[in-house]
Order: C-alpha cells, then sequence, then structure tokens
C-alpha cells in the first residue's frame, strides 16, 4: 500500500492496542478512544465519510444506515464472527463487501460453555457468594449447597459445528454422554471418537437430556428455535447452558420455567435484548436458580488479537485487489 492514500478506517470500539496500533500503521485509523457504543448519528456519520467501517456484534447495521454510506465505503470489516445485526442483502446491493473474522473463537467459546455446564449443577456461583463480605461460613455439612454430580449425565448440543464439537470433546472428558441436533449429520470419524449419538429431530432429544447446550448461530431460522414448547419438552431436572446468541431461547418461557421449578437451572452468558438483562432473570440468579454472565465467551486476550489480525488481513486484500479470505454472502432463500 506504499506511495497510495491510506483508506480511512473507522473503529465503533476500543480493539486491543496491539491492533489498533498496526491498523494506524496501515491504514488512516480512527479510534474510539472512549470505547463508548457509536450513537446513530454517529454511526451515521461514519458510513457517509468512511472507506471501511469496523463495528463490532453490537452494532445495528440495518438497510436505514447502509442506505446513507457515502460512496466512499466499500468494506464493513466486522470485528466478529456473527454478522446478524448487519443487513447483508443491502450492503451487497449497494456494492459494499461485508467480511467477518471466523474461527478464532471456537475454543474460548467452547472453555465458557464447559465452564457454564459445570457451575451450573455444581452451584459454584452461590459457593463463592457465600464468601463475600467479612468471608465467614458456618463450616462443612453433608447436607449444604448440594448440586449436582455431571459425571454419567446425558449432554445435549444444539448445533455441532467447530463450537458444538470443541464443547463434545470436553465434555466427554467429564465423562458426559454426547448427543447432538444438528442440519446435518457430523463425519462418521467424528461421531466415533466423540461416541455421539445423533438426534434428528430436536424434540426427541430435548426430553431425554439431563444438560442443553446451545451452540448454533443465530438465523431467522433459529430465531427461538428453543420455544416455550421445545423447553417444555425438557425435564424439570435439566440443566440449560445458553453462550451461542439470547434470541435463540424464548426468554420469557425459560424464566418462567426456572420461577416455577420446571427446569432445575441455566447458565446463560448471552441475552435475548442484550445489553439488556430482564430484572426476572437477575433475581433468579440471586436465588441460585441461573448463573449469568455478561457475554464473557470469547472475552480473552489472545482471541481478540487474533479476530484484529483477520480484521486487518480483510482489509489489506480489500485494497490490495484481492477478495478478502472472510467474505460474507447473503443466506440464500
Amino acid at each position: 500500500m506504499t506511495g497510495r492514500k491510506k483508506p480511512l478506517v473507522v473503529l465503533t470500539r476500543k480493539l486491543p492496542d496491539a491492533i489498533e496500533t498496526r491498523m494506524r500503521e496501515l491504514f488512516d485509523a480512527r479510534l474510539n478512544v472512549e470505547d463508548r457504543p457509536m450513537t446513530q448519528p454517529e454511526l451515521v456519520a461514519a458510513v457517509k465519510e468512511a472507506d471501511v467501517l469496523v463495528p463490532t456484534v453490537t452494532d445495528r447495521i440495518d438497510a436505514a444506515l447502509i442506505e446513507q454510506a457515502g460512496p466512499n465505503l466499500k468494506l464493513i470489516a466486522n470485528f466478529g464472527n456473527g454478522v446478524d445485526k448487519i443487513d447483508i442483502a443491502a450492503a451487497m446491493a449497494k456494492g459494499i463487501v461485508v467480511t467477518n473474522t471466523p474461527n478464532v473463537l471456537t475454543e474460548d467459546t467452547a472453555d465458557m460453555t464447559m465452564a457454564l455446564i459445570l457451575a451450573t449443577p455444581r452451584r459454584l456461583v452461590e459457593g463463592a457468594n457465600v464468601l463475600k463480605g467479612d468471608g465467614k461460613w458456618a463450616g462443612w455439612s453433608p447436607t449444604w449447597m448440594l448440586g449436582n454430580r455431571i459425571w454419567g449425565k446425558r449432554l445435549g448440543i444444539v448445533g455441532m459445528g467447530r463450537i458444538g464439537t470443541a464443547v463434545a470433546r470436553r465434555a466427554k472428558a467429564f465423562g458426559l454422554s454426547i448427543h447432538y441436533h444438528n442440519r446435518r449429520r457430523v463425519a462418521p470419524a467424528t461421531e466415533d471418537a466423540l461416541e455421539a449419538t445423533y438426534w434428528e429431530s430436536l424434540d426427541q432429544m430435548l426430553a431425554r437430556m439431563d444438560i442443553i447446550s446451545v451452540n448454533c448461530p443465530s438465523t431467522p431460522a433459529t430465531f427461538h428455535l428453543l420455544s416455550a414448547r421445545r423447553l417444555a419438552l425438557m425435564q424439570p431436572s435439566a440443566y440449560l447452558v445458553n453462550t451461542a446468541r439470547g434470541d435463540i431461547i424464548d426468554e420469557d418461557a425459560l424464566i418462567k420455567m426456572l420461577e416455577t421449578g420446571k427446569l432445575a437451572g441455566a447458565g446463560l452468558d448471552v441475552f435475548e435484548h442484550e445489553p439488556a438483562v430482564k430484572p426476572k432473570l437477575v433475581k433468579l440468579a440471586a436465588k441460585g436458580k441461573v448463573v449469568i454472565l455478561p457475554h464473557m465467551g470469547s472475552a480473552t486476550i489472545e482471541g481478540r488479537i487474533d479476530m484484529g489480525e483477520k480484521v486487518i488481513i480483510n482489509i489489506r486484500a480489500f485494497f490490495d485487489g484481492h477478495r478478502p479470505p472472510d467474505r460474507v454472502l447473503p443466506l440464500k432463500a
């Protein structure tokens, strides 16, 4: 890119220092030093002026915003894998390429999923909260803070892609029996290695599992995939863990089941209306009915740097006249 005008790259949020420094070297990068979400007018100003917009998974880049983009905006290089808040079709119609950062957060998200699979039945957060404040407690008792063993239990994975498979590997090591539902059956070699049981019917799998882990992407087809009807199929002794996207689960139906004891518990790292968390969920967390985390599944230093490097590669490839390696196309109807 030597000798050419550097493209104006607008970042909607603060990124790791190493990534921002490299972007400043390569591009005319405009940073978000305050690290606060951009307002709608600020996003409009950015798309009118920028050559490249680098949003995150929390920014809504809808058709109305894209329509206001200036003639220079040719690339939306998303910092994140999920592009459910970007109108890919509208961008394509306006001649704007969209990229994302896939396949870098698999292990990090699988780690957090496994952590919730452990923490929820074993009441780890409740136990940690007992020692808050002065750290005093009554001492060990044979019947106090009893949770549920996970060894020997059945884990049903909804979405057996890279993350679901990584979760299955971890869970198998903890003695869980692996079951899964997916649009397509995984390779026989993978099934054999994980000793996994495939369920073509999600309904049938839900009714038989001790723990359900949601690991599928958010698409129009998966919106409220775990509806009130499907959640009601789960056993009252079962647990539900979600590290994918909040809108895959009917959150109101889940809350009712937790309140009425029709589900043993849940571990949630994502919510239907992030960053808002429903007060009823917060109350249930205080009662030990649910473990809630602030979307930490991908929050590792290594993961964030890997994501930033992918963004840089996509921008450089595009302005060097090549097809960006992580281009996203609209879903086929």
